[in-house]
């Protein structure tokens, strides 16, 4: 069968009406069979755009070669050389707007479906316990501070262990993973997989301290003079949720996402009684927003038992959230409210949620992000009745580190402000990365950001001057 008759391989995964009361993986993986078949679409290009896509540059034809030849620890190892967390990227990381966008077969017809071939030979080298360690060089002497175990911290702690320095890695919670571990939703990234490529740095020699947070316990600049790094990168994210602000919104029964999901995910809400964590089950639940994480909120409420409303204030079509993620929270129940926007957050006497005020929009022209700016409708309020209401309409740098190192540029946003070919901060020695420089962005752009800085840190510690 020619390359280009060969259809793109779907994955199988839980149907809708089951996964909608669990909180289990939903697709299941390629099987080695239907990966084999998936690898052959690949046309190998001479000179792969595929490759340009990629964040952090992955020999995307080598790889899907070798799993062609159904040399699938091979794959994984190719895989490795450029990302440290593959089975993370091939869940999470928006594929469709990066390598898969690129890709030649996509112009007439689908994109080799790269993102689950990497997810393939992800679980497949885990699954066979033929984790490869790579041989550690030499120690330099150098120790390098890590702000955060997020995707940028730990692409960084990866890069800088693999080049002989000592690395620590700081995290404010009790588990490593940043966003990973306190926002994904085990359903789709199980915190089994988080951990093992945790355990896979620590194998390597990076060095973990939890529960301690940058800015309070210590500051960048007592870790430097005092604690004796010679380099910092700052990967603490961008964790302070943004509000509505309308009135009620300090009802309770008001969560912001970060707060909604961080107790699912990391505390185990859930899992009540079994976790202690107060439990979050509710039975109307309207969730603020349009993106992945308010995705994320709307199918955990909903196999929490809740009726779910996605309430927007743009059309489908702006909605920021990948379509994969919209087509599965519409399979399993989640209604898209479109073309609202709250106005209050009613409560009763107890100071609870039982109704939200919303009004009609419609689109007028676009705005600063290219979208149709939308326009309230007079006259057009309604009640909502409910007794959840989860804001999840975006995020910000928390102001902690730069608040205690007033030398650090920062953006009127909050970000850090960095040279991007090099990810340096105005502090010499000091880099930064992912959220807490772009803002909330993805999984795979935080990595590549870390790889940039891993490479330019190693070459300040060797002597070269910073620009």
């Amino acid at each position: 069968m020619a390359k280009e008759k060969i259809p793109r391989q779907p994955m199988p995964e839980q149907a809708p009406e089951d996964r909608a009361r669990n909180f289990e993986e939903v697709p299941y993986g390629y099987s080695e069979q239907t990966a084999i078949l998936e690898a052959g679409r690949c046309l190998k290009c001479k000179k792969p755009k595929c490759v340009a896509g990629c964040p952090v540059g992955i020999d995307i034809p080598g790889f899907i070669a070798l799993v062609q030849e159904g040399k699938f620890i091979e794959a994984a190892w190719k895989v490795k050389e450029q990302n440290a967390l593959p089975a993370v990227c091939g869940r999470v990381c928006p594929q469709e707007e990066q390598c898969e966008k690129l890709c030649v077969l996509g112009v007439k017809g689908e994109p080799v479906a790269i993102g689950r071939l990497e997810r393939f030979v992800a679980d497949y080298e885990r699954n066979s316990g033929k984790i490869s360690v790579p041989k550690i060089p030499p120690k330099t002497g150098k120790h390098v501070a890590i702000v955060g175990a997020g995707p940028a911290g730990l692409t960084v702690a990866g890069d800088m262990i693999k080049r002989g320095h000592d690395v620590t890695v700081f995290e404010a919670l009790q588990e490593p993973g940043g966003v990973l571990t306190y926002g994904i939703p085990e359903f789709r990234l199980p915190k089994t997989i988080v951990q093992a490529e945790v355990n896979y740095l620590k194998r390597l020699g990076v060095r973990f301290v939890m529960d301690f947070v940058v800015g309070r316990n210590s500051t960048i600049r007592e870790l430097m003079d005092d604690e004796g790094y010679n380099a910092v990168f700052i990967g603490s994210g961008a964790g302070l949720p943004s509000f509505m602000r309308v009135p009620g919104e300090n009802l309770v029964g008001v969560y912001s996402a970060n707060e909604y999901l961080t107790r699912s995910n990391l505390m185990k809400a859930y899992l009540f009684p079994a976790y202690d964590t107060p439990p979050i089950k509710r039975q109307r639940v309207a969730v603020i927003g349009g993106g992945n994480v308010a995705m994320d909120s709307a199918r955990t409420a909903l196999r929490l038992g809740a009726d779910v409303t996605i309430v927007y204030r743009r059309a489908r079509e702006q909605m920021p959230a990948r379509d994969e993620e919209i087509h599965h929270a519409e399979q399993e129940g989640v209604k898209l409210k479109l073309l609202n926007n709250p106005t209050r957050v009613i409560g009763d006497d107890r100071h609870r949620v039982v109704a939200m005020e919303c009004i009609k929009m419609e689109l007028g022209e676009p705005d600063d992000s290219g979208r149709r700016r939308p326009i309230p409708v007079e006259g057009s309020e309604f009640i909502m009745e409910l007794d959840t209401v989860i804001v999840a309409i975006g995020n910000k740098p928390n102001p902690l580190i730069p608040q205690t190192m007033p030398e650090l540029e920062t953006t009127r946003w909050g970000t850090i402000v960095v040279d991007e070919s090099t990810m340096a901060t105005s502090v010499p020695g000091v880099y930064a990365g992912g959220d807490i420089v772009s803002g909330a962005a993805t999984v795979i752009l935080a990595m590549g950001q870390g790889r940039i800085a891993a490479a330019s840190m190693h070459k300040y510690l060797n002597g070269a001057q910073p620009k």
